[in-house]
């Protein structure tokens, strides 16, 4: 099917929506072209579809803009809810998140809710504007519940310290993370240039006058590099934290004198992220270790006071529902404070996109389905909530928590309600202008040797964007 647009720029917006009806659509409706005319006028946008020259569609839609918004947000919105109306029509088939394909769905919920000022309203429009089913309508709903707890203070400041190492590359990994057996040798370098990249960045929060939030250590996987070098950069971090969180995702990098280090500098939470208890996809997607050995790293961390998450992904290999089921069972029997599932994301990045083996999408429905029903049952409750895309199923990443055990970082970060200041190679920096309602970036150099060569250029960058 060839789409086309009279608006520039959306293009790539409704090849998105035309994905999500990948094999469904017919030979003989693959061979028409469709034609998507956005005409703007006074608070209306007219949408015409036509398929092969015919008019197959017409929507009037009304906006109003907030300050600093334009007029083109609306303009891509609403083609994607129209070529999706139309191609739901033809093929019969209802997405889960109906015409939506950003990554934060609750994001755009809030500003629903921001707009009309009621609940019943917002979700209104989700179910008849944007076409999203009731069950994923409640997922937001629950998700900005659990949310309510946590209170943003714009004079605080997130910070996020970035590790792009890691004992082995898995196959669905898109991070920039260099395996160790093939970068030793800068290990000592990039920790170096790290130190100095906190250290500064903590001198400028204080000097700005700004409080910090929470600290998020994460990569690659921070414990890939050992406690020594590790602990050159938690040392410098203060004790009274609010919230500090190392991934420790591979238990073939995790020790007890790994957990008495992050003890000494008062961790709060940890990740052991198993992904999968089948031993046979363990080594497929390319992890070196067992499935006992995660049981085995999470029983050693149960002895000290850290809270735990543990990763799990929907889709790994050709899993069926049986394996995931397994898995979900293990997990909730060692009953972590947190668990995140994850819908397995085909990405340009990494090896899965030239070939590797994923669930039939069916089978990961079911898999993300029951993962929800397990949560509900066992007292985890959704607290955050993100999608990408060439996500299997067109589903998402869901956090769960127990009562009292969120990741505040999480939550920022997703919903984007607070500045993040970020250190380390391809680490993103994002500062939100709160009277506004704009968001700037600023994101280091990915390659870990440009990196430590720019460490000064990269710090004052940083500091450039958050000066403004």
């Amino acid at each position: 099917m060839k789409i086309s647009t009279n608006i520039e720029n959306i293009n790539e917006e409704l090849i998105l929506i035309l994905n999500l009806f990948s094999g469904r659509i017919s030979k003989r409706l693959d061979r028409k072209e469709v034609y998507v005319d956005v005409f703007v006028q006074d608070g209306v946008i007219d949408i015409n579809l036509s398929v092969d020259g015919k008019i197959a569609l017409s929507r009037k839609y009304h906006y109003e803009l907030d300050k600093n918004e334009k007029v083109s947000k609306y303009e891509k919105r609403f083609a994607k809810i129209a070529l999706y109306e139309y191609l739901s029509k033809v093929t019969k088939y209802k997405a889960p998140w109906g015409s939506l394909t950003g990554i934060r769905p609750t994001k755009l919920y809030y500003e629903i809710l921001k707009k009309t000022n009621n609940i019943a309203t917002a979700i209104d429009i989700l179910k008849n504007e944007y076409l999203v089913s009731e069950n994923k309508i409640q997922q937001v709903l629950d998700i900005a519940k659990s949310q309510s707890v946590v209170k943003v203070d714009h004079n605080t400041i997130d910070l996020y310290i970035n590790i792009p190492f890691c004992v082995s590359k898995c196959y669905y990994c898109s991070f920039i993370s260099m395996p160790l057996d093939k970068c030793k040798n800068l290990v000592e370098p990039y920790v170096a240039a790290l130190e100095k990249d906190v250290r500064k960045t903590l001198e400028y929060i204080k000097q700005s006058g700004l409080q910090l939030n929470t600290v998020y250590v994460g990569g690659g996987t921070p414990t890939s590099i050992g406690v020594e070098n590790l602990e050159r950069v938690l040392k410098i971090l203060p004790r009274d934290i609010k919230e500090l969180t190392v991934e420790a995702g591979r238990p073939d990098s995790i020790s007890k004198e790994m957990f008495d280090m992050f003890e000494k500098y008062n961790v709060h939470r940890i990740s052991i992220n198993p992904q999968t208890f089948n031993d046979k996809t363990l080594e497929l997607i390319g992890r070196k270790h067992t499935a006992e050995e995660v049981v085995e790293a999470y029983s050693l961390a149960r002895k000290y006071r850290f809270q735990i998450n543990m990763d799990l992904i929907a889709g790994l290999g050709k899993e069926k529902f049986a394996d995931f089921k397994k898995t979900m069972e293990r997990t909730l029997s060692l009953n972590p404070d947190n668990i995140t599932v994850h819908t397995l994301s085909i990405k340009r990045a990494s090896t899965l996109k030239d070939g590797g083996e994923t669930s039939e999408i069916k089978q990961v429905q079911k898999m993300v389905a029951y993962a929800n029903k397990m949560m509900n049952k066992f007292g985890y409750k959704p607290y955050y909530l993100y999608r990408q895309k060439n996500m299997l199923g067109n589903l998402e990443n869901i956090g769960y928590a127990k009562d009292g055990k969120i990741c505040e970082f999480n939550i920022n970060s997703m919903e984007e309600t607070l500045s993040v200041i970020a250190c380390g190679a391809n680490a993103i920096s994002k500062r939100i202008f709160y009277d506004t309602n704009c968001i700037e970036r600023h994101a280091n150099v990915k390659n870990i040797e440009q990196y430590i060569d720019r460490i000064d250029e990269m710090i004052e960058k940083k500091f450039e964007l958050f000066s403004k």
